[in-house]
């Protein structure tokens, strides 16, 4: 079915290629200003355009008769009627409406804005009756901002940082696109981007900001800025939580239109702030003008937030938006100023047109094959936004930038974890290059990294490190060939001479960190083995919400020891002994799935999964099977199962969740069990233990339970307490809970004895407090039971770690 409804839709675009562009300024008849955002529309056709900042419009129609209506609120109207034959120009000079009414006086107990915004209410909910689906066609322009120019590829953006506040912002990036949105209640969607471009430091893969999946419908209840639902001007509760005054009456022709303010009631309480229009008799939204207030404006660091959308009426009088801006521009801590501009123009609205349920799928966005084909041709022929002298100078500038050749130092920095030589080859950067932990000693690593290749779809690393310590040169390959239209399906290869960190997947700190835990503290809160081998894996998605896979694996483990006693300080002090592993040959058969029923944005190369603010939760799971049939020395089979997700809440509060079931049936190398996430002290991070250390818990059946709760500000703001109410600190709740166990043949192997939590699952409880523009939170946990060493603790969390 959807496949003919595109065919219908290409050929009535066909049918009327032959377009003839009418272009032109509006503005004032007296003053002779420009109009910003002026509507012109088609009479008697879905279609139509805005004016852009200076007043610049521009409209494509196929040749034939049109009457066109250029239209501003407190303007009459002015009506273009032609026979179109060839390209014109034409300027729009609207007259000025002169409307005497009596001044509004509210009087103690009544507030005429009240009952404008009652009826609005009303409307709004009459019209959300009237509208079942509907199909349009958009085009979005995005502008980002900056004090430097930039250059990016597919993997990372440079970019210098303005620090002074008397340097002012430029157009440094710009994407368009041409698209056509389909929406049916209640809340199904989809976005098809049928044409993009984009300045020549733009990957086109991030060209998928279409006007429709972006917009927000103030018509709607549910209106999100920055992660947090806002109230909109005609919400259900909007009287409850807006203050409204009636600040004019204003005309358009002959109708009535009340420009009215609005802010909430209570400062400390998010929200938008400026004037709606509403038009009298129908008190249908018009136009809307806001910002964003304080207590919505996320650490301070946004310098100006404007919000601006209009509606005019389509068939059986239902207003839809016909366009879209937001104007974004921030000073972060006075390091970076930056900005962000979107305008849309949304035309060709087909009201209520019949579309099957099978029509939407799993895609929200698909940008099709040809959309980074089009030529000038093309776009010289689409309803678009003029381009305002800036835009036109930025696009000459970027592409004569981007046209000279990057020296090397041009892509990278002193201090760049790699070294880019082209878009697909780099090395390893000075801050990777060296590593030292009690096993190697001083570590010297280097790295050749592939990207992209063969149209993005292979990849390959090759590390190599050399242990002055433990007199050792080590090989690290991987390398992932991925094949399907959206590249979902991946051979992977990996092959490896490697000292491996013992419970790897439990521990979250980064080499960094243990190399300095190392060196100024003769700390290391890891512990290391040799394993060599292979490992073959293929997979993909069979579904759109299933992914499966197989493989074969092959190592061989055997134990490290210390080998230095090398540190800045504490000389006279040994580092821990490194425990022995259960040294063994294993081979073995692997399968894995993944369950994730979110959608997904179909860029033009990849399917990329989209987090919306619903509830959300993955499965995945793993199998291993060993056996001595295989020429293994252990025969075994190990199962890991785990669900994580998150539950939106009140407000903007959050319910995250982690679950893990791993069962083993066999004896499994002591090293290839699995341990509860502990930390370092002092240090701390998502879904692991607080109070307990990294790597004291193991066994090969677990049952782990991970639980946070997001307050962010809403538990101070719901509180009322000064100050607090308006800091934006952020608290959070988490609650961690565990079984652990080792069967007897896996005990009867094993090296070293875990401290388990057989009986009862251990537990513990805390809190947090944090800020949003800082990179770090405070958090305070302590143990419920199991009580002994760290019934307390107090750690730092942070992604730097």
């Amino acid at each position: 079915m959807k496949y003919f409804l595109n065919l219908i839709l290409i050929l009535n675009v066909s049918l009327s290629a032959q377009q003839f562009q009418i272009k032109g300024i509006v503005s004032d008849n007296k003053s002779g200003e420009v109009l910003r955002f002026a509507n012109i529309l088609v009479l008697g056709e879905a279609t139509g355009t805005t004016s852009n900042v200076e007043g610049n419009y521009q409209i494509y129609l196929p040749k034939g008769k049109h009457s066109l209506i250029f239209s501003f609120i407190g303007y009459v109207s002015d009506t273009l009627s032609i026979n179109l034959t060839d390209h014109i120009a034409y300027n729009a000079k609207l007259k000025p409406v002169s409307l005497e009414l009596p001044e509004v006086t509210v009087l103690p107990g009544e507030n005429p804005a009240l009952e404008i915004i009652r009826r609005a209410i009303d409307y709004k909910n009459v019209r959300l009756s009237k509208l079942d689906s509907y199909v349009f066609k958009a085009y979005t322009k995005g502008l980002v901002k900056t004090t430097e120019d930039f250059s990016s590829d597919d993997n990372n953006v440079t970019v210098g940082l303005g620090v002074d506040d008397s340097t002012q912002l430029k157009i440094t990036g710009i994407i368009e696109n041409e698209s056509r949105g389909y929406f049916k209640k209640p809340d199904q969607y989809k976005d098809e981007i049928i044409a993009r471009k984009q300045t020549s430091n733009t990957p086109s893969s991030i060209n998928v900001l279409t006007g429709g999946r972006l917009i927000q419908d103030f018509y709607s209840d549910e209106i999100e800025f920055f992660g947090r639902e806002q109230v909109g001007p005609v919400s259900e509760n909007a009287l409850d939580y807006y203050f409204f005054l009636l600040k004019d009456t204003l005309q358009l022709d002959k109708q009535n239109v009340f420009k009215i303010h609005f802010e909430p009631y209570d400062n400390s309480d998010p929200g938008f702030v400026g004037d709606v229009y509403i038009a009298d008799e129908t008190f249908a939204m018009l136009k809307l003008d806001v910002g964003l207030n304080d207590a919505a404006n996320i650490g301070g660091i946004f310098n100006e937030i404007n919000i601006f959308q209009q509606f005019v009426p389509f068939e059986q009088d239902v207003y839809m938006p016909v366009d879209y801006r937001i104007l974004v521009e921030g000073n972060f801590l006075g390091i970076a100023k930056f900005g962000f501009e979107l305008n849309s123009i949304f035309y060709n609205y087909d009201i209520n047109y019949s579309i099957l349920d099978d029509f939407f799928d799993y895609a929200i966005v698909t940008v099709h094959p040809d959309a980074d084909l089009k030529d000038s041709t093309y776009w010289s022929n689409v309803q678009s936004i003029p381009s305002s002298l800036d835009e036109v100078e930025a696009y000459k500038r970027i592409d004569s930038i981007e046209s000279v050749e990057k020296s090397f130092w041009d892509r990278n920095s002193i201090l760049s974890p790699t070294l880019s030589f082209n878009k697909n080859l780099s090395t390893s950067g000075l801050t990777g290059i060296y590593h030292f932990n009690r096993v190697e000693g001083n570590a010297l690593d280097f790295g050749f990294y592939l990207r992209d290749l063969f149209n993005k779809r292979f990849r390959s690393d090759l590390d190599f490190s050399y242990g002055f310590a433990d007199e050792k040169f080590k090989a690290d390959f991987s390398g992932r060939y991925r094949f399907g239209d959206y590249r979902t399906g991946y051979i992977n290869l990996d092959a490896f001479d490697k000292t491996e960190i013992l419970f790897k997947e439990s521990d979250n700190y980064n080499n960094l960190t243990s190399t300095l835990t190392n060196l100024f503290g003769k700390y290391d809160f890891r512990d290391y083995y040799y394993s060599k081998g292979f490992s073959v894996n293929v997979g993909g998605y069979i579904l759109p919400f299933l992914s499966v896979g197989a493989g074969f694996v092959n190592r061989t483990d055997n134990s490290a020891s210390v080998n230095t006693d090398f540190s800045f300080f504490y000389r006279d002090e040994l580092f821990d002994i490194n425990p022995p592993i259960y040294e063994s040959k294993i081979n073995g058969i692997t399968a894995e799935f993944t369950l994730d029923f979110r959608k997904y944005v179909e860029d033009g190369y990849f399917r990329r999964k989209v987090t919306s603010r619903k509830p959300t939760f993955i499965l995945r799971g793993n199998l291993m099977h060993s056996s001595k049939d295989f020429a293994s020395d252990l025969t075994f089979t190990k199962y890991e199962f785990n669900i994580s997700g998150f539950v939106p809440s009140i407000k903007s509060t959050q319910l995250d969740v982690l679950a893990k079931i791993i069962k083993t049936d066999g004896a499994i190398p002591y090293q290839m069990m699995y341990a509860l996430p502990g930390n370092i002290s002092g240090g701390s991070k998502n879904s692991s233990f607080r109070t307990l250390e990294i790597g004291d818990h193991f066994g090969d059946e677990i049952y782990q339970l991970n639980l946070s709760y997001n307050f962010r500000d809403e538990f101070f703001r719901f509180l009322g307490v000064p100050y607090l109410e308006d800091s934006e600190i952020y608290i959070g709740v988490h609650y961690n809970s565990a079984i652990t166990k080792v069967s007897e043949k896996s005990s009867a192997i094993q090296p070293i004895s875990s401290i388990l939590f057989e009986k009862t699952p251990f537990q513990e409880l805390g809190f947090s407090l944090g800020h949003p523009l800082f990179p770090l939170t405070l958090e305070f946990t302590w143990k419920l039971n199991y009580f002994g060493k760290n019934n307390f603790v107090v750690s730092v969390n942070s992604f730097a770690l």
